[in-house]
């Protein structure tokens, strides 16, 4: 059966530790109202963007230079009829060296076709990954597609 999870990948001309500390630079890139610490294990921080979405996320893995793990602690998506659809969900960043580029394999976990944010999350995310954080760690700035 083919992989169920919400899946995209940049690949940027930036080392796994410039990737790294850029992805976990969060305000940088996610666009909307972030609280909390971002870039330490066992953190949690909530997202919000206007009244459309609200998440906490706690980081649950924190490898340096390779791999970054969000649990949804909670969320409510004020778009659809379930609102928690991410509660339980992972988001997550695996970074790797590919001969002078450096990927980034961004995966939600539990974001699957089945349930009704699919659509909807899946492309603002690929909005977000490919444009906002891809930017951010290129040159600094982020796009902010406005797609919280």
């Amino acid at each position: 059966m083919k992989n169920t999870n919400y899946t995209t990948t940049i690949t940027v001309d930036k080392s796994p530790k410039d990737v790294f500390d850029a992805i976990n630079n969060v305000r940088g890139w996610w666009q909307g109202t972030i609280e909390g610490s971002t870039d330490q294990l066992g953190a949690e921080f909530t997202y919000r963007y206007e009244d459309v979405h609200y998440s906490k996320q706690k980081i649950t893995e924190l490898i340096p230079g390779k791999h970054i793990v969000w649990r949804v602690l909670e969320s409510r998506l004020n778009f659809i009829d379930d609102k928690t659809e991410w509660t339980g969900t992972d988001i997550t960043f695996d970074i790797a060296r590919k001969g002078d580029q450096t990927e980034v394999r961004f995966t939600h976990v539990g974001l699957a076709p089945d349930i009704e944010c699919y659509t909807r999350c899946s492309n603002a995310w690929g909005a977000i990954i490919k444009s906002d954080l891809r930017s951010w760690i290129t040159t600094g700035e982020a796009q902010l597609s406005a797609l919280g």
